[in-house]
């Protein structure tokens, strides 16, 4: 119960990493914002996380806008007063090499993928700092440091995020904000399998790549994110931990 009566945002925690990462956190004592522009996914995973008697509440925004990031950090403050834990998990992969991209495919992905987080920090780090600390975990990806092919506005935009962690990391250290990020490799996620999908390839194709023979999981990497948001990773600032089962980048 290392986060018994904790305030912690997740976002983009309808399904996949972000409900494994809610439902951890809500094992755990804390009380869980399930944030989603799919009212229903996170719902969802509020019904599933009271289901095991945790508890949590479901709060739709559109975080692609500076003013839908704004109304979740104001609406958590107005209920619950304070925001212990930040965890920016939301992100989209518009596939492809530079000439197949749109313009909107570019925009949109660093909406999502980064602008979102800096609208969301800035708007939460006042309160964090005032409260004397919290911890923010934020969602990059092994293709952010290593990049993949065909996936250019993905990777580019993961890379922005591990950037970002590292900078927020090192200016706000003394005000005790730790701030780190996740780095997962292939984990089996909808996204993920809509990909496999379209490619023509199975998950079994996948696994045959990963050194420990499998890929990941979601709960695998919520309880990394868990762990760096914990009193157990108290020294941990600035961290770029990758998740990946010793893979190497497909």
């Amino acid at each position: 119960m290392r986060f018994r009566n904790r305030i912690v945002i997740v976002t983009g925690a309808a399904g996949g990493i972000g409900a494994a990462i809610s439902t951890r956190f809500a094992a755990e004592g804390a009380t869980v914002i399930v944030t989603d522009m799919n009212g229903e996914g996170a719902e969802a995973t509020v019904a599933e996380i009271a289901a095991k008697g945790g508890s949590a509440r479901a709060l739709a925004s559109d975080i692609s806008t500076a003013e839908g990031c704004g109304a979740i950090i104001e609406n958590v403050i107005t209920r619950e007063g304070r925001i212990d834990v930040l965890c920016n998990n939301a992100g989209i992969n518009r596939r492809g090499n530079l000439l197949s991209l749109t313009p909107e495919d570019w925009r949109v992905s660093f909406a999502v993928n980064v602008d979102a987080m800096f609208h969301l920090c800035q708007a939460a780090l006042p309160h964090m700092i005032a409260a004397g600390g919290g911890a923010i975990v934020n969602t990059a990806s092994q293709w952010g440091l290593h990049p993949a092919p065909n996936h250019i506005a993905y990777n580019v935009t993961k890379a922005a995020v591990a950037s970002f962690t590292q900078n927020l990391a090192r200016d706000y250290a003394p005000d005790r904000i730790r701030v780190n990020a996740v780095c997962p490799g292939e984990i089996h996620t909808p996204m993920l399998e809509a990909g496999v999908k379209r490619s023509g390839r199975t998950i079994a194709d996948l696994d045959r790549l990963v050194p420990f023979g499998r890929i990941g999981k979601p709960e695998e990497v919520a309880a990394l994110v868990a762990f760096l948001a914990s009193d157990e990773a108290a020294f941990m600032c600035g961290s770029l931990v990758e998740i990946t089962g010793a893979q190497a980048v497909a």
